[in-house]
Protein backbone atom coordinates (compact mmCIF):
# COMPACT_ATOMS: atom_id res chain seq x y z
CA UNK A 1 0.00 0.00 0.00
CA UNK A 2 1.30 3.30 -0.71
CA UNK A 3 1.76 5.96 2.46
CA UNK A 4 -1.04 7.91 3.61
CA UNK A 5 0.41 11.49 3.11
CA UNK A 6 0.39 13.17 -0.03
CA UNK A 7 4.14 12.97 -1.99
CA UNK A 8 4.60 16.92 -2.21
CA UNK A 9 4.54 19.93 0.91
CA UNK A 10 1.02 20.78 1.59
CA UNK A 11 0.85 23.04 5.17
CA UNK A 12 3.61 25.84 5.33
CA UNK A 13 4.70 25.77 9.10
CA UNK A 14 3.76 28.75 10.64
CA UNK A 15 5.73 32.29 10.69
CA UNK A 16 6.72 34.81 13.13
CA UNK A 17 6.99 38.22 11.56
CA UNK A 18 9.67 39.43 13.94
CA UNK A 19 11.68 35.87 13.57
CA UNK A 20 11.48 35.75 9.92
CA UNK A 21 15.32 34.41 9.52
CA UNK A 22 14.12 31.20 12.02
CA UNK A 23 12.11 30.15 9.04
CA UNK A 24 13.15 26.50 7.55
CA UNK A 25 12.62 25.56 4.19
CA UNK A 26 11.05 22.57 3.10
CA UNK A 27 14.25 20.99 1.12
CA UNK A 28 17.92 21.65 1.42
CA UNK A 29 20.43 20.22 -1.32
CA UNK A 30 23.72 20.65 -1.78
CA UNK A 31 26.93 18.43 -2.97
CA UNK A 32 30.99 19.12 -4.49
CA UNK A 33 33.50 17.42 -5.53
CA UNK A 34 36.88 17.19 -3.56
CA UNK A 35 39.87 14.95 -5.33
CA UNK A 36 38.70 11.34 -5.66
CA UNK A 37 35.16 12.03 -3.64
CA UNK A 38 32.18 13.32 -5.00
CA UNK A 39 29.73 14.39 -2.06
CA UNK A 40 25.56 14.56 -2.43
CA UNK A 41 23.85 15.85 0.72
CA UNK A 42 19.92 16.32 1.21
CA UNK A 43 17.38 17.31 4.07
CA UNK A 44 13.66 17.20 3.40
CA UNK A 45 10.75 17.72 5.35
CA UNK A 46 8.77 15.12 6.11
CA UNK A 47 5.53 13.57 5.41
CA UNK A 48 4.28 13.85 8.59
CA UNK A 49 5.72 17.03 9.32
CA UNK A 50 4.39 18.59 5.73
CA UNK A 51 0.87 17.24 6.49
CA UNK A 52 0.80 19.19 10.32
CA UNK A 53 2.40 22.12 9.23
CA UNK A 54 5.41 21.44 10.81
CA UNK A 55 9.25 23.08 10.22
CA UNK A 56 11.55 20.66 9.26
CA UNK A 57 13.32 19.80 12.41
CA UNK A 58 16.47 18.18 10.78
CA UNK A 59 19.44 20.67 9.52
CA UNK A 60 21.77 20.13 7.46
CA UNK A 61 25.54 21.74 7.26
CA UNK A 62 28.01 21.36 4.25
CA UNK A 63 31.24 23.50 5.16
CA UNK A 64 34.57 23.55 3.83
CA UNK A 65 37.78 25.20 5.54
CA UNK A 66 41.10 25.96 4.33
CA UNK A 67 42.02 26.09 0.40
CA UNK A 68 43.56 23.55 -2.06
CA UNK A 69 45.25 19.80 -0.79
CA UNK A 70 45.34 21.43 2.72
CA UNK A 71 41.37 21.93 2.66
CA UNK A 72 38.57 19.91 4.95
CA UNK A 73 35.05 19.34 4.39
CA UNK A 74 32.10 18.83 6.76
CA UNK A 75 29.09 17.66 6.48
CA UNK A 76 26.97 17.87 10.18
CA UNK A 77 23.16 16.10 10.25
CA UNK A 78 21.46 17.19 13.31
CA UNK A 79 18.16 15.90 14.52
CA UNK A 80 15.78 18.09 17.03
CA UNK A 81 14.01 16.11 19.66
CA UNK A 82 10.58 15.21 18.69
CA UNK A 83 7.86 16.65 19.86
CA UNK A 84 9.98 19.75 20.84
CA UNK A 85 8.81 23.30 19.41
CA UNK A 86 11.97 24.45 19.20
CA UNK A 87 13.37 21.07 17.84
CA UNK A 88 14.41 23.25 14.43
CA UNK A 89 16.15 25.86 15.98
CA UNK A 90 17.85 23.08 18.55
CA UNK A 91 19.45 21.61 15.06
CA UNK A 92 20.73 24.36 13.46
CA UNK A 93 22.01 25.46 16.29
CA UNK A 94 24.14 21.77 16.84
CA UNK A 95 25.20 22.26 13.52
CA UNK A 96 26.41 25.47 14.28
CA UNK A 97 28.21 25.13 17.32
CA UNK A 98 29.67 22.23 16.01
CA UNK A 99 30.87 23.77 12.48
CA UNK A 100 32.75 26.99 14.19
CA UNK A 101 35.11 24.05 16.51
CA UNK A 102 36.04 22.33 13.71
CA UNK A 103 36.77 25.20 11.14
CA UNK A 104 38.55 26.91 14.29
CA UNK A 105 40.81 23.27 14.62
CA UNK A 106 40.56 22.64 10.96
CA UNK A 107 44.27 22.23 10.37
CA UNK A 108 45.31 20.50 13.14
CA UNK A 109 42.78 17.92 11.86
CA UNK A 110 43.93 17.73 8.69
CA UNK A 111 47.29 17.32 9.84
CA UNK A 112 45.90 14.22 12.22
CA UNK A 113 44.30 12.35 9.22
CA UNK A 114 47.39 12.41 7.16
CA UNK A 115 49.58 11.69 9.69
CA UNK A 116 46.93 8.84 10.75
CA UNK A 117 47.55 10.20 14.48
CA UNK A 118 44.05 8.29 15.79
CA UNK A 119 44.25 8.79 19.53
CA UNK A 120 44.16 12.78 19.24
CA UNK A 121 42.28 12.77 16.11
CA UNK A 122 39.16 10.95 18.49
CA UNK A 123 39.94 12.44 21.53
CA UNK A 124 40.20 15.60 20.02
CA UNK A 125 36.64 15.59 17.99
CA UNK A 126 35.40 13.75 21.19
CA UNK A 127 35.90 17.21 23.09
CA UNK A 128 34.87 18.97 20.47
CA UNK A 129 31.36 17.35 20.31
CA UNK A 130 30.82 17.40 24.21
CA UNK A 131 31.88 21.59 23.84
CA UNK A 132 29.35 22.00 21.06
CA UNK A 133 26.58 20.00 22.78
CA UNK A 134 27.42 22.20 26.07
CA UNK A 135 26.93 25.06 24.48
CA UNK A 136 23.30 24.02 23.17
CA UNK A 137 22.53 23.29 27.03
CA UNK A 138 23.80 26.11 27.96
CA UNK A 139 21.47 28.01 25.26
CA UNK A 140 18.48 25.49 26.68
CA UNK A 141 19.37 27.29 29.93
CA UNK A 142 19.45 31.12 28.61
CA UNK A 143 15.74 30.65 26.92
CA UNK A 144 14.68 28.60 29.96
CA UNK A 145 13.82 25.94 28.68
CA UNK A 146 14.36 21.92 30.06
CA UNK A 147 17.27 20.49 28.11
CA UNK A 148 15.83 17.60 27.04
CA UNK A 149 13.82 19.55 25.25
CA UNK A 150 16.53 21.81 23.59
CA UNK A 151 18.75 19.03 22.64
CA UNK A 152 19.46 17.52 18.99
CA UNK A 153 21.11 14.12 17.87
CA UNK A 154 24.38 15.35 15.90
CA UNK A 155 25.99 13.32 13.06
CA UNK A 156 29.37 14.57 10.71
CA UNK A 157 31.55 13.13 8.29
CA UNK A 158 35.08 14.38 8.00
CA UNK A 159 36.16 14.56 4.09
CA UNK A 160 39.90 15.72 3.63
CA UNK A 161 40.61 17.39 0.04
CA UNK A 162 43.50 16.12 -0.27
CA UNK A 163 43.46 13.96 -3.19
CA UNK A 164 46.09 11.31 -2.14
CA UNK A 165 43.57 11.00 1.17
CA UNK A 166 41.07 8.07 1.23
CA UNK A 167 40.39 8.42 5.00
CA UNK A 168 36.78 9.28 5.76
CA UNK A 169 35.99 10.11 8.85
CA UNK A 170 32.25 9.51 11.28
CA UNK A 171 31.99 11.02 14.53
CA UNK A 172 28.71 12.07 16.53
CA UNK A 173 26.45 11.58 18.93
CA UNK A 174 22.79 9.94 19.00
CA UNK A 175 20.63 7.93 16.48
CA UNK A 176 21.51 7.50 13.03
CA UNK A 177 22.72 5.51 10.08
CA UNK A 178 26.02 4.86 8.49
CA UNK A 179 26.43 2.46 5.90
CA UNK A 180 28.77 1.58 3.13
CA UNK A 181 27.71 0.44 -0.27
CA UNK A 182 30.34 -1.96 -1.63
CA UNK A 183 30.54 -4.64 -4.58
CA UNK A 184 26.29 -3.46 -4.66
CA UNK A 185 25.81 -4.68 -1.18
CA UNK A 186 24.81 -1.94 1.88
CA UNK A 187 27.13 -3.00 4.80
CA UNK A 188 25.95 -1.39 8.26
CA UNK A 189 29.12 -0.06 9.78
CA UNK A 190 27.42 2.47 12.40
CA UNK A 191 29.97 2.01 15.45
CA UNK A 192 28.36 0.51 18.53
CA UNK A 193 28.64 1.75 21.95
CA UNK A 194 30.71 -0.23 24.27
CA UNK A 195 31.68 -0.35 27.91
CA UNK A 196 34.05 2.74 27.76
CA UNK A 197 30.76 4.91 25.64
CA UNK A 198 33.06 5.90 23.24
CA UNK A 199 33.73 3.28 20.13
CA UNK A 200 35.46 3.07 16.30
CA UNK A 201 37.70 1.95 14.09
CA UNK A 202 41.10 3.82 13.34
CA UNK A 203 42.08 6.16 11.07
CA UNK A 204 44.65 5.83 8.14
CA UNK A 205 46.48 8.66 7.13
CA UNK A 206 49.23 9.62 3.93
CA UNK A 207 51.59 6.63 3.85
CA UNK A 208 51.50 5.17 6.97
CA UNK A 209 51.16 1.16 7.93
CA UNK A 210 48.31 -0.70 8.05
CA UNK A 211 46.75 -4.02 8.26
CA UNK A 212 43.68 -6.03 6.91
CA UNK A 213 40.28 -6.06 8.89
CA UNK A 214 37.79 -9.06 8.13
CA UNK A 215 35.70 -6.25 6.03
CA UNK A 216 38.31 -5.34 3.88
CA UNK A 217 39.15 -1.94 5.59
CA UNK A 218 42.78 -1.17 5.84
CA UNK A 219 43.38 0.56 9.03
CA UNK A 220 45.98 1.47 12.11
CA UNK A 221 45.76 -1.10 15.60
CA UNK A 222 43.78 0.55 18.20
CA UNK A 223 45.59 -0.78 21.59
CA UNK A 224 43.22 0.26 23.85
CA UNK A 225 45.28 2.89 25.37
CA UNK A 226 43.90 5.76 27.00
CA UNK A 227 43.40 8.69 24.83
CA UNK A 228 45.83 12.11 25.79
CA UNK A 229 44.09 15.38 26.43
CA UNK A 230 42.75 17.02 23.78
CA UNK A 231 45.29 19.14 21.64
CA UNK A 232 42.15 21.05 20.26
CA UNK A 233 40.65 22.60 23.11
CA UNK A 234 40.30 22.70 26.96
CA UNK A 235 38.49 19.98 28.87
CA UNK A 236 34.43 20.73 28.71
CA UNK A 237 32.19 19.13 30.99
CA UNK A 238 31.52 15.25 31.64
CA UNK A 239 29.79 14.29 28.38
CA UNK A 240 26.29 13.17 28.74
CA UNK A 241 25.87 11.32 25.51
CA UNK A 242 28.06 8.12 23.74
CA UNK A 243 30.50 9.54 21.49
CA UNK A 244 30.26 7.57 18.30
CA UNK A 245 33.56 7.17 16.21
CA UNK A 246 34.59 6.02 12.94
CA UNK A 247 38.02 6.89 10.40
CA UNK A 248 38.70 3.99 7.68
CA UNK A 249 39.83 4.46 4.37
CA UNK A 250 37.64 3.98 1.34
CA UNK A 251 38.20 1.71 -1.74
CA UNK A 252 37.69 3.11 -5.05
CA UNK A 253 33.67 2.46 -6.13
CA UNK A 254 32.67 2.89 -2.25
CA UNK A 255 29.67 5.22 -1.94
CA UNK A 256 29.66 6.03 2.11
CA UNK A 257 26.16 6.98 3.48
CA UNK A 258 25.72 8.72 6.71
CA UNK A 259 22.26 9.63 7.66
CA UNK A 260 19.69 10.59 10.25
CA UNK A 261 17.13 7.94 11.75
CA UNK A 262 14.55 9.62 8.67
CA UNK A 263 16.40 7.18 6.10
CA UNK A 264 18.30 4.91 8.42
CA UNK A 265 15.52 3.34 9.88
CA UNK A 266 13.61 2.31 6.64
CA UNK A 267 16.81 1.40 5.14
CA UNK A 268 17.30 -0.75 7.73
CA UNK A 269 13.64 -1.64 8.11
CA UNK A 270 12.77 -2.20 4.31
CA UNK A 271 15.01 -4.57 2.15
CA UNK A 272 12.95 -3.13 -1.49
CA UNK A 273 14.27 0.37 -0.31
CA UNK A 274 17.79 -1.09 0.32
CA UNK A 275 17.80 -3.13 -2.76
CA UNK A 276 16.81 0.24 -4.17
CA UNK A 277 19.31 2.83 -3.51
CA UNK A 278 22.33 -0.34 -4.28
CA UNK A 279 21.09 -0.98 -8.01
CA UNK A 280 20.77 3.31 -8.45
CA UNK A 281 24.15 4.15 -6.34
CA UNK A 282 26.41 1.01 -7.29
CA UNK A 283 26.53 2.72 -11.16
CA UNK A 284 30.27 3.64 -10.44
CA UNK A 285 29.61 7.55 -10.28
CA UNK A 286 27.72 9.84 -7.91
CA UNK A 287 24.20 10.78 -8.98
CA UNK A 288 23.46 14.69 -10.08
CA UNK A 289 21.93 16.66 -7.06
CA UNK A 290 18.77 15.98 -8.75
CA UNK A 291 18.82 12.27 -8.94
CA UNK A 292 20.11 12.61 -5.59
CA UNK A 293 17.24 14.34 -4.09
CA UNK A 294 14.81 11.65 -5.89
CA UNK A 295 16.61 8.81 -4.66
CA UNK A 296 16.04 9.93 -1.08
CA UNK A 297 12.67 11.13 -1.22
CA UNK A 298 11.60 7.21 -2.08
CA UNK A 299 8.40 7.20 0.24
CA UNK A 300 8.00 3.62 2.25
CA UNK A 301 4.57 3.52 4.37
CA UNK A 302 5.21 3.79 8.03
CA UNK A 303 8.13 6.07 7.45
CA UNK A 304 7.15 9.54 7.20
CA UNK A 305 10.01 11.47 9.29
CA UNK A 306 12.17 14.03 7.95
CA UNK A 307 15.29 12.86 6.03
CA UNK A 308 18.50 13.84 6.31
CA UNK A 309 21.61 12.38 4.11
CA UNK A 310 24.93 13.04 2.99
CA UNK A 311 26.70 10.11 0.73
CA UNK A 312 30.30 10.15 -0.88
CA UNK A 313 30.94 8.03 -4.08
CA UNK A 314 35.10 7.08 -4.61
CA UNK A 315 36.52 7.47 -8.16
Amino acid sequence: MPPAYDAEPTTLPPADPDDLGGLVADTVLDGARYGVCTLRAASVRGDSARFRGEPRRDALLTARFGTGDQALILVAVATGARGAPGAHRAAAEACHWIGRAVGRSHQRLVDDIHAARRDDLKSGLHRLTDRSLGKLRASATEQGIPPQEYAADLRCLLLPAHPDCRTRVFFGVGEGGLFRLRDGAWQDIEPQVGRSGTTGDTALGLGSLSAETPGGDRLTMDLGIPTPPSPYEPAPEQPREPFRFRASVARPGDALLMCGGGLADPLRGEPALSAYLARRWSEGTAPGLAEFLVDTRVRVKGYADDRTAAAVWEA
